[in-house]
């Protein structure tokens, strides 16, 4: 693969070497798609061991290479001559080089062309000055699940191979130059190496796992018999439009080159219900089969395209994939209604989300268009982008009909843990979301409505302009109303009353009966019922309110059953209204033993969130100073040692641990937000943060994850989640550089960081230093920028 980069990554490195079919070679099996892992160290046995469960239909099968000389077996390798170390890895594609005895070098290919097979290539070379006789044995353990059938010798169509079963699937494994059958303790296919010096033997194996033994054995036959050097070339060219980034950091490279190559893994499909790729929130060996057959027993994980998730994964494969960064946007467009409405999480088996989209479908326009500048795709989905924006102030989403609309879960919100409003979170409030107006939700639309502005004057459809500018100050204007100048910070406030009411104890009880308040308020509360049953279970039960309003007038609101939210025993209910005075409120439908609890709602919480007006540009500069160098940078709150927490901690007593969260998704948002306003230090202090805690977690345990600690860098939540891949887009906008093509260069001010930084894409190289920026475009013609004011840099075909 000429000009590709060659890595050295060994055990204690960064690693994540995941190994799946990938969608830009041909379509995947969403409900049938086998994933396969590397495993450098710590395999059982121990072993260089590509490892898969076929989706849990399998406890484990593990193919690894097993060596013997004389009487002496290696397949440790942590006893070999020279370890592991990767040298070159794609999504679907792995090279590894390694010596297991003095004076034999081993170099394996791993390649997964479909989604129900894998295979390899393994060349031997003695570089001894004698000849070496040794015995290689491809080893194939299968831990069945069930009544399967470990891994045996068994013949097909005259042809000695491995087979086995398991749950429904009968792998088969293949190798060429007519092996023979290992005596050892491990089922294997083995040849007899008679090695001159500077000798080379190779060796092609394949696995496929189809349900019967004939058509695995002819899958896997197939795919031995492909032309390597050709797949290689194709390799070599699709690849090339990944981005080449060298920082003078070799852990900053790596973990970079992962995120690209992780975020690539992530899209499967098309199917029948998505016409385009979608993407999957991580893709491991233990996923990727749907017993049902249609994708409706998936997890979240994999069941649908959710937006702040989509628009992250965008940030992370342009310009390397604009192709999928559209079919994204494809596919949310093919869920649209004539009232606008775009589905949350439309999924490839068919499923949805069943919630108004996360207002980011326009900035996900907005990054394919900076990214390709293809002026006709966005002429041609203009129309959908502003009939989406628009209903979002339907009455559907607008409940009181201000011009404010309101979060209809916490899932819609893109913060699914809220301490205020996440009802399955013991340490969490548990109000109803709904009944609150968000800074964030006005900073998602006042942002969308200015991109469709800028759009609209770029493809010249100026009609929806007016309109757009009068929703937009209108969320602007609630948002700085929201201020909080003693603390520096944006609050949300109540849908009715619009205060940021204070969260007050107002009593408690065992049981049914009546709790006697009669209480006057200064601000209007709404109230929040919690109901804690002692056995872990729901109740019937039913709540009247006795009080008045801000009219005076007394009311009683009667609160059903079904509106009261349970989850492991505990109910959490908010009034529909709020209350200036309160007289007494009934439960009934609950057992002696339970306990009830009656709160005001607390919308005082400080989150995350509340920072993403910056990322909206709606604070003026002062303001924005406030926020950045009082809130942001606060130690105590947010600016922790490894990046921006959750939320700040004396909110989350009964589980302190849950603020120190960081989202990246967010992280990235509020980045950008500094960048904005011109806090181009403060962005690269956080993504340095970020990088430490990614790059750690890569080193010690060789995998991305959902959530790092804000405090110690410690990884937690899903295994190479999408969500923790490194904020590439981030870094890029930091560095200054948009990338349009490899004749087109956007340059903007100065590499802020403290090393030189080289880009390559396609022939192209941008070499950034502190005070200029030379280009070299595939031709040969160079540029070199030292004016940082933003800039295209060209070169005729």
């Amino acid at each position: 693969m000429v000009g590709m980069r060659t890595w050295n990554l060994k055990s204690g490195d960064p690693g994540a070497f995941i190994l799946v079919a990938d969608a830009r070679f041909g379509a995947t099996d969403y409900v049938n798609d086998q994933i396969w892992g590397l495993h450098l160290e710590r395999s059982e046995p121990p072993s260089l061991a590509l490892r898969t469960t076929f989706g849990l239909r399998a406890r484990s099968l593990r193919l690894f290479p097993r060596f013997v000389e004389g009487d002496t077996a290696f397949n440790d390798p942590a006893a070999f001559s020279s370890q592991p170390v990767v040298k070159r890895f794609h999504p679907n594609y792995l090279l590894v080089a390694f010596s297991p005895l003095m004076g034999i070098d081993v170099e394996i290919e791993y390649w997964v062309p479909d989604s129900h097979s894998v295979t390899g290539r393994i060349k031997i070379t003695n570089s001894r000055l004698s000849v070496r006789q040794l015995r290689f044995e491809w080893v194939a353990l299968l831990r069945p699940s069930g009544d399967g059938q470990p891994m045996a010798a068994c013949e097909i169509n005259g042809v000695t191979v491995l087979c086995g079963k398991t749950d429904g699937i009968t792998p088969v494994v293949f190798m060429s130059g007519a092996p023979g059958v290992s005596a050892g303790p491990y089922p294997a296919l083995t040849i007899d190496l008679d090695l001159a010096p500077g000798g080379t033997r190779q060796f092609i194996w394949a696995q496929a796992g189809l349900a019967g033994a004939d058509e695995s054995f002819a899958l896997a036959k197939e795919q031995a018999n492909n032309n390597w050097e050709a797949l290689l070339a194709r390799l070599d060219i699709i690849n090339g439009r990944v981005l080449e980034i060298e920082t003078g950091n070799p852990d900053w490279d790596a973990a970079l080159a992962l995120t690209q190559k992780n975020a690539l893994s992530m899209f499967v499909g098309p199917t029948e219900q998505l016409r385009e790729c979608s993407f999957v929130l991580s893709r491991l060996p233990d996923q990727g089969f749907s017993p049902r057959g249609n994708g409706s027993d998936y997890t979240h994980l994999w069941n649908g395209q959710s937006v702040m998730d989509a628009d992250y994964l965008i940030s992370l494969i342009l310009p390397s994939a604009p192709e999928f960064a559209k079919g994204l946007l494809e596919n949310y467009l093919s869920t649209q209604t004539q009232k606008g409405f775009i589905d949350w999480k439309p999924g490839l088996g068919g499923q949805r989300g069943r919630m108004l989209a996360t207002p980011l479908i326009v900035n996900m326009a907005w990054r394919i268009y900076e990214a390709t500048e293809d002026r006709a795709f966005l002429e041609k989905i203009f129309p959908n982008l502003v009939s989406f924006v628009q209903a979002w102030f339907t009455p559907e989403q607008d409940r009181d009909g201000d011009g404010l609309p309101e979060w209809s879960h916490p899932l819609q919100s893109g913060y699914e843990d809220h301490p205020a409003f996440s009802q399955w979170q013991a340490w969490s409030q548990g109000a109803d979301i709904t009944q609150a107006e968000s800074p964030a939700l006005c900073a998602f639309l006042y942002h969308e409505i200015q991109l469709l502005i800028r759009m609209a004057r770029d493809i010249e459809q100026p009609g929806p302009i007016s309109a757009m500018e009068s929703l937009a100050d209108n969320l602007k204007s609630a948002v700085e109303t929201s201020w909080d100048e003693s603390n520096n910070i944006y609050r949300y406030w109540d849908r009715e009353s619009h205060h940021c009411n204070i969260g007050d104890f107002l009593g408690s009880r065992q049981g049914p009966g009546e709790v006697y308040l009669q209480r006057d308020f200064e601000q209007p509360v709404r109230v929040l019922i919690q109901i804690q049953s002692a056995e872990e279970r729901s109740r019937p039960a039913n709540i009247f309110i006795h009080g008045m309003g801000t009219s005076e007038r007394h009311r009683v609101e009667n609160i059903a059953e079904e509106r009261v939210q349970w989850y492991l025993g505990r109910g959490n209910v908010t009034s529909e209204r709020v209350y200036q005075h309160l007289e007494h409120i009934e439960i009934s439908g609950v057992e002696p033993e339970d306990q009830v609890t009656l709160r005001g709602v607390d919308l005082t919480v400080q989150d995350q969130t509340l920072l993403l007006p910056l990322w909206a540009g709606i604070p003026e500069k002062s303001r924005a100073g406030k926020l950045v160098n009082h809130t942001i940078t606060d130690e105590v709150r947010f600016w922790h040692r490894f990046g921006i927490p959750s939320f700040v901690q004396y909110y989350a007593e009964d589980h302190p641990e849950a603020c120190y969260d960081i989202s990246l998704i967010w992280n990235n948002l509020i980045g950008e937000g500094l960048l904005q306003y011109g806090y181009v230090d403060e962005a690269v202090i956080l993504f340095t943060r970020l990088m430490e805690a990614i790059v750690d977690s890569l080193k010690q345990h060789q995998s991305f994850y959902q959530h790092y600690h804000s405090q110690n860098g410690k990884g937690s939540g899903e295994r190479d989640s999408l969500q923790g891949l490194v904020p590439i887009g981030l870094f890029l906008k930091i560095l200054g550089v948009r990338v349009l093509s490899s004749r087109r260069v956007m340059l903007q001010g100065h590499n802020p960081f403290p090393m030189p930084i080289t880009i390559k894409y396609r022939g192209l190289t941008i070499h950034r230093e502190a005070k200029q920026t030379k280009i070299t475009f595939p031709g040969g013609q160079t540029a070199v920028v030292r004016n940082p004011k933003p800039r295209i840099v060209t070169v005729e075909e």
